[in-house]
């Protein structure tokens, strides 16, 4: 069995390839980075460490590379390919889908088996938006015959990767908790058998849990911690006010998921905690400027910030945590940062009010806005003291 896996970095290495290669695949990472490709290509073997107690390893073994740009090969490894996973970051999807789009269509002509082509990002939809990509780049008679014979599966997936400084630079090192779970219903042909994927048919419930707790509460402790002076996520949920401010956050995002979808309360209660102490593993050490990065992103309409604090006002949930985390990440003024740096841009040329409207998406005149407002006054107090 053949596995395409698009990026070959952390993640890729240390979640998606370790899983296909104990599921029996030859795994092909496709990647832009001439190192990885090359060493990939020269071991065809890693090594995966947890960020555990005596930091156990493992090897994966039966991988290879494709230099991203080789086009040609990389079409011919997806015509041939029993499944394609991605692992790139949402904004790569754009740029990798010419090279789907050209095995796709390799595959049509040379290869009748159906195929699934999983998006593992951290996004909603992902595997949709990677398909619209793609199919914008299909004549339309090959777009007929590809939604008969390609799926693109929505998922869910989560995995902490800590900083990483190995001399070998193969070596991933990942947290041991990971979740990784699929919409069986948008799929064709058979379903893949691997261990360590999860299979539902309605997977909405599932991203959205990941995605405001997992991704809220990163967030929401790296925007805190950078305004408090914080380097990392660990050095943050040491913090009184930064572990309050986290916690009470994804109580918040409890209550709405658990309204919204019948979650259990006592579950998902235990599941708020065993993500907060995933964050205050030291061994998961991770800068709160990496964690924080892109925050026009995150604050975007539908994301871990503003998403859940709108729908929480909505359900008649005080939102004073969510309020206080998307003050922050409107105040987060890392100069590396472009979007950062946009936004601060915003805040000094045309106000405070421009800013939240045109940063996160909160309708004009809508009750968020004042728990904003309020929140941002109370961390610039709380900044002034620090």
């Amino acid at each position: 069995m053949l596995a395409v896996h698009f990026g070959a970095g952390n993640i890729g290495r240390g979640f998606i390839g370790q899983l296909l290669s104990k599921a029996g695949y030859e795994v092909v990472f496709v990647d832009v980075n001439t190192a990885l490709v090359d060493e990939l290509n020269r071991r065809k073997m890693y090594q995966v460490q947890l960020a555990t107690a005596g930091n156990p390893q493992s090897v994966v073994e039966g991988v290879r590379a494709i230099h991203g740009q080789d086009m040609e090969a990389v079409a011919a490894a997806i015509a041939s390919a029993d499944l394609v996973t991605t692992a790139v970051g949402p904004n790569v999807l754009g740029p990798i889908s010419g090279a789907i789009a050209a095995g796709i269509e390799k595959r049509l002509a040379d290869n009748p088996q159906p195929l699934n082509v999983i998006a593992c990002e951290n996004m909603i939809g992902g595997s949709a938006k990677l398909k619209e990509h793609v199919f914008a780049r299909l004549a339309e008679p090959l777009q007929a015959k590809a939604e008969q014979l390609i799926g693109f599966p929505n998922a869910a997936v989560d995995r902490i990767v800590p900083i990483q400084q190995h001399e070998d630079k193969l070596l991933v090192t990942v947290e041991p908790f990971f979740e990784w779970v699929v919409d069986r219903s948008q799929m064709v042909g058979e379903v893949p058998q691997i261990e360590g994927i999860t299979y539902v048919d309605d997977l909405a419930p599932y991203i959205e849990r990941k995605l405001f707790t997992v991704n809220t509460g990163h967030a929401v402790i790296a925007y805190m911690g950078y305004q408090l002076g914080m380097t990392t996520i660990d050095q943050a949920m040491q913090n009184e006010k930064v572990a309050k401010a986290a916690r009470g956050a994804l109580q918040e995002t409890g209550a709405l998921l658990t309204a919204k979808y019948g979650f259990d309360a006592q579950a998902h209660g235990q599941y708020i905690e065993k993500i907060l102490g995933r964050f205050a593993n030291p061994l998961l050490s991770d800068d709160v400027v990496r964690v924080g990065r892109s925050p026009l992103r995150k604050l975007s309409r539908h994301d871990r910030l503003v998403g859940p604090a709108l729908e929480c006002m909505d359900r008649g949930i005080r939102p004073e945590h969510l309020g206080m985390a998307i003050a922050a990440a409107l105040l987060f003024d890392y100069p590396q940062d472009e979007e950062a740096a946009r936004i601060q841009s915003d805040l000094k040329l045309y106000g405070w009010e421009y800013a939240l409207h045109n940063c996160t998406g909160i309708p004009a005149g809508h009750p968020l806005e004042e728990v904003v407002r309020r929140q941002a006054r109370l961390m610039q107090e709380w900044t002034s003291t620090k």
